[in-house]
């Protein structure tokens, strides 16, 4: 068996891609999956004391949210939850099968919004300018007297750039639209009070906010109609069918209380890393950019841009220097397909092919900060000597 790299052997910027989870969370779960496996829908107490656990996740999870726990349905996954709120919204008139969402939607709503089109629904994907803002006006002139929905995420993955989610839900709720976000980057980032807002549904993703991969939610507002996806057994109100995964469920409950419990944190000590990381860099390095609206985005995500070099190239070398981060380009097959983020911001193709995800987290620290400031430098620094050399071999690493 090969061997494995450990969490301790590296430096770990990509908190947007998942993870890690929490002690506490572990912790929790554990009996779940040993003592306590005890089916929550079985009448006798080895079963009904599950139930509980589940309801005590549901409460955890309500009150990072700011909703009532009978609001929000466990889901297997963000994508689940992303895909249960727009079919819902079809199925509850069929005379209104238009969706309007954005270009910039991760693919677990845009790509089920696609597949939906082509099936006979009408999709209108509003644009962003430059700095990854929507036009407010225009995606108010997007809805028609047959718009079932709209889906716009809360903050976008690659740039965190924070959409106005309020005003979309308000534009909605004047035009009796449902409105779904996607806040599966930012719930347990930003706080959140959904008992004073006009959401009608909402995703999130445990894996995001260090819970386990494969749980996830989704809000539905209690005087929001529904039409389950899953159909079987009376599992979450009759709203998801489908025996529950407790051990996941209630690993998701801690993680919203231990969320809850830093959002402070996130919102100094991580955003102050991000910010003297991202000062550090641009200062270091020439001919850096930085992606997206520097303001309304994410207290975690820097999304840099680095004129002359190749994304796929920096990922290598950063890789071999135990630093993990994403490229905002991916490869396919020998060729680079730019970022459909950075190409609908109209990011030229040399910063869209040489754009770089840095996403922080509460397990992050200063030396590793101090650490990754010295390395990055010297990783571009390296691939822009070979790209002026035209060197055409693999670079050795730092």
């Amino acid at each position: 068996m090969t061997s494995m790299i450990s969490s301790e052997q590296i430096i770990y910027l990509d908190n947007n891609a998942t993870t890690q989870l929490d002690p506490a969370v572990v912790e929790e779960m554990l009996p779940f999956l040993t003592k306590y496996f005890g089916n929550p829908s079985s009448g006798y107490q080895f079963g009904s004391q599950v139930r509980s656990a589940i309801d005590l996740a549901r409460e955890r999870l309500a009150a990072l949210l700011g909703c009532e726990p009978s609001e929000i349905i466990f889901t297997s996954c963000g994508t689940e939850s992303n895909n249960a709120a727009v079919n819902s919204a079809l199925q509850l008139d069929p005379a209104r099968q238009h969706i309007v969402t954005t270009a910039v939607e991760h693919s677990a709503t845009s790509r089920h919004c696609d597949a939906l089109s082509k099936r006979g629904c009408l999709l209108t994907t509003v644009g962003v300018d430059a700095e990854g803002n929507l036009d407010l006006d225009e995606l108010e002139r997007a809805i028609t007297p047959q718009t079932a929905i709209i889906s716009a995420m809360w903050a976008n993955n690659e740039t965190g750039v924070l959409f106005p989610v309020e005003k979309i839900a308000e534009i909605a709720l004047r035009h009796r639209v449902l409105f779904h976000t996607d806040a599966i980057q930012v719930v347990g980032k930003i706080p959140i009070r959904l008992a004073d807002s006009s959401i009608n549904s909402l995703s999130l993703s445990a894996h995001k906010l260090h819970g386990p991969k494969g749980v996830g939610a989704l809000y539905v507002r209690k005087r929001s109609a529904f039409k389950p996806t899953l159909i079987g057994g009376s599992q979450e109100q009759n709203r998801r069918a489908g025996t529950e995964n407790v051990a996941s469920i209630v690993a998701l409950g801690k993680a919203a209380e231990c969320a809850t419990a830093a959002l402070a944190e996130e919102a100094t000590r991580v955003r102050a890393m991000r910010d003297r990381f991202e000062a550090t860099v641009l200062e270091k390095v020439p001919e850096t950019f930085v992606n997206g609206d520097r303001n309304a985005r994410l207290p975690n995500t820097s999304n840099l841009s680095f004129g002359g070099i190749d994304s796929g190239a920096a990922l290598a070398l950063l890789d071999r220097n135990q630093i993990c981060c994403s490229a905002g380009s991916a490869c396919r097959t020998g060729s680079v397909e730019s970022s459909h983020v950075l190409r609908a911001m109209k990011v030229s193709d040399d910063r869209a092919r040489g754009s770089m995800r840095f996403s922080f987290g509460r397990f992050n620290t200063e030396s590793e900060v101090d650490r990754a400031v010295e390395i990055v430098p010297k990783v571009i620094s390296k691939l822009r000597s070979l790209s002026s050399a035209g060197a055409v071999r693999e670079p050795a690493g730092v």
